[in-house]
């Protein structure tokens, strides 16, 4: 007799093999409909069988041979199939892929978690139902992209795991191989923002300019709606509402770098302070995108790209030295000149120097560390709020900047109060 134990994972082994078979077969079958073309190959219920035949070959012969052979016989057969279909002028390869990708199913269901199953089968839904969005996304993708792609993966593959995990000075705890981790971090988290602005949101108003630009540099992005607010005739309220978002956007993802770092503790001592200036800056900027004349937005424009090798060089070098600047500074002057130094850093790149402060040993406790990236941000606001002022030269940004102002303010008092 079967052994109970063993009856339910084949159960729900086999179920979802026929599930999903079925499932892609309709899938193909609407994407044939919507398209107006005879792709040539199978139905629902050929896709389902052919699921359920590689999950019978699998179960009979574990060591897939029989599977293997299998495979080679449906693969000659849909050849066959398609060197028929090409003479008749049918060139589309689709539903023969699909084909070979559903007898797969049975394998992957019996010898592979059930997540990985269902990720397979959700790619290739995703593939077989989102062509208009395929299609605009592959006419508007860029050549340089791939260039760019290209660096990215030098970084994170080739560079990364070649470098030592060798510390890089007594007073920092991070090694080589951590310290470029963290790069890749920042750029990664950075290169998502800049991609989805770019390609999934490519009719991008100025609020999403500054909810998406914000999460990898709100300098920048104020400085780009700055200069927008001067030259635009349009609706300036919304632009100053996306100023105000921007910065919104630092608080989380700087909350966001600390907890993927590791740093708990320093994290959930910013939830307060991150907190009350997060809910203040959305709903300044709600108000303010109320004041809007009419519900149009201005198109913004397009932000720097973030993906550099360059500008990845130029972070590790700003880590080392904000953290050698941070070593000599605290045993000179204690913590009175990490808060001088923390609120001189705002007006520069606070990142590196947030993560720096983090890794190294200083002898300076969680509420002290906390203090510093408070005041980091609170001054590095003041810049921004500058830059407001400046760039656009439009008193309907002066709210704007006047938060960003008071932020600062109200930063340096939290940190007084707290004994920071």
């Amino acid at each position: 007799m079967p052994n109970p134990a063993l009856l339910s994972p084949l159960l729900v082994a086999f179920v979802a093999t026929t599930l999903f078979g079925f499932v892609i077969g309709l899938e193909l079958h609407s994407y044939r409909r919507a398209g107006g073309q005879d792709l040539g190959f199978g139905t629902t219920r050929t896709f389902t069988l052919l699921a359920v035949l590689g999950f019978a070959l699998t179960l009979l012969d574990p060591s897939l041979h029989l599977f293997g052979f299998g495979l080679i016989v449906v693969a000659a057969l849909l050849a066959l199939n398609y060197h028929t279909r090409l003479r008749a002028g049918q060139q589309s390869l689709l539903a023969t892929l699909i084909a070979l990708l559903v007898f797969l199913i049975g394998p992957l269901s019996l010898h592979q978690p059930m997540w990985l199953l269902i990720l397979y089968v959700v790619v290739i839904l995703l593939l077989l139902g989102e062509k208009p969005g395929i299609r605009r996304f592959s006419d508007a993708f860029r050549s340089s992209e791939a260039a760019t792609l290209a660096k990215f993966l030098i970084m994170a593959g080739l560079i990364l795991p070649l470098l030592p995990e060798r510390q890089i000075a007594p007073f920092l705890s991070v090694t080589y191989y951590q310290l470029w981790l963290a790069v890749i971090v920042v750029s990664g988290i950075s290169y998502l923002s800049y991609f989805a602005q770019t390609y999934f949101f490519p009719a991008r108003g100025a609020l999403l300019t500054g909810v998406l630009g914000g999460l990898y540099s709100s300098t920048a992005a104020t400085v780009v709606l700055g200069r927008q607010a001067r030259e635009s005739a349009g609706d300036v309220h919304t632009l100053a509402a996306a100023i105000v978002l921007a910065t919104a956007m630092m608080y989380l993802r700087l909350f966001s770098l600390i907890l993927i770092l590791g740093h708990e503790g320093v994290a959930w001592r910013l939830v307060t302070p991150f907190g009350l200036l997060l809910a203040g800056s959305i709903g300044l900027a709600w108000g303010m995108r109320r004041k809007s004349a009419d519900g149009a937005e201005s198109p913004a424009q397009t932000l720097r790209h973030p993906l550099e090798f360059s500008t990845a060089v130029l972070f590790a070098f700003l880590f080392v030295l904000f953290a050698a600047l941070t070593h000599w500074v605290i045993g000179h002057y204690g913590a009175a000149g990490l808060h001088a130094l923390s609120f001189a850093v705002g007006f520069t790149d606070i990142d590196p120097f947030i993560l720096s402060l983090l890794a190294g040993r200083f002898h300076v406790d969680q509420a002290g560390l906390a203090a510093a990236v408070i005041v980091a941000s609170g001054s590095n606001n003041l810049l921004k709020g500058l830059y407001a002022l400046a760039l656009s030269r439009n008193r309907h940004i002066l709210p704007a900047a006047t938060w960003l102002f008071a932020s600062c303010l109200l930063s340096l008092a939290y940190v007084f109060w707290h004994g920071g």
